[in-house]
């Protein structure tokens, strides 16, 4: 029997137990997983070591390749995981969908995969390049293609606009692990732009600004009602 690949262990309905034969297994692939989660939320992705999961959960390291044939396809199972069921506005005829515009829908699918990302950081190290997508992660592609499917935009489009505000979710998250980062640049920077305002009178301005307002939730809106006013004009100029 071959060795199951990321997408065979994504994809294919989970038993659970180990996936070569052997001695009747100690834990349970959803137990791994759950323990590379655990570390990678507290140290950060490097801790979810192959190694390090073996010890939390009190099995050799050699024992874990009867689960996953190698640490990406483990990472894989704890990205698909960490993202979860889908938990933002289904698509617009669904019987089970709000009857909302699709602005406050598409804001709410940003909200969402904020609070997703916020929680598990380490995904945006983890959830890029080309890979394979599980079936949790495609879901939130999926809500999100179909909060914008009423739109007279092309597939194309859609997944565009989607990875815009996916770009401007994550980059704000990625700020966040260093919430004053804005004021401690404007205080570092804050005596080389006083004494050279002449030549660079814009950056000063704009330094001096962000030090006093650090809020990321306003920064997230900000970019939100920006992208999401350009779509309308988008959609208006179509008709």
């Amino acid at each position: 029997m071959s060795e199951p690949t990321a997408a065979d262990l994504l994809w294919a309905p989970a038993s659970g137990t180990a996936t070569r034969r052997g001695p009747r297994p100690r834990v349970t692939l959803a137990e791994l997983v759950a323990t590379g989660i655990r570390l990678a939320d507290a140290e950060g992705l490097d801790a979810a070591s192959m190694q390090r999961v073996a010890d939390e959960v009190g099995v050799t390291k050699m024992a874990l390749y009867r689960y996953v044939p190698n640490r990406d396809a483990l990472i894989a199972l704890m990205v698909d995981t960490a993202m979860g069921p889908v938990s933002a506005p289904k698509r617009a005829d669904d019987p089970d969908a709000s009857p909302a515009s699709w602005q406050p829908r598409l804001r709410a699918w940003a909200h969402a995969v904020h609070d997703v990302f916020a929680a598990h950081r380490w995904l945006l190290t983890a959830a890029v390049g080309a890979r394979v997508f599980g079936p949790n992660e495609l879901s939130w592609t999926e809500a999100g293609l179909g909060v914008l499917e009423e739109l007279p935009l092309t597939a194309g489009e859609r997944l565009d606009t989607l990875t815009l505000v996916s770009a401007h979710v994550r980059g704000l998250v990625q700020q966040e692990t260093q919430p004053d980062l804005e004021a401690q640049l404007a205080e570092t920077l804050g005596a080389v732009l006083t004494a050279n305002a002449d030549a660079y009178p814009l950056a000063a301005a704009a330094f001096a600004d962000a030090a006093t307002d650090t809020a990321q939730d306003a920064a997230l809106e900000y970019g939100l009602d920006r992208i999401i006013a350009g779509i309308a004009a988008l959609v208006a100029a179509r008709g």
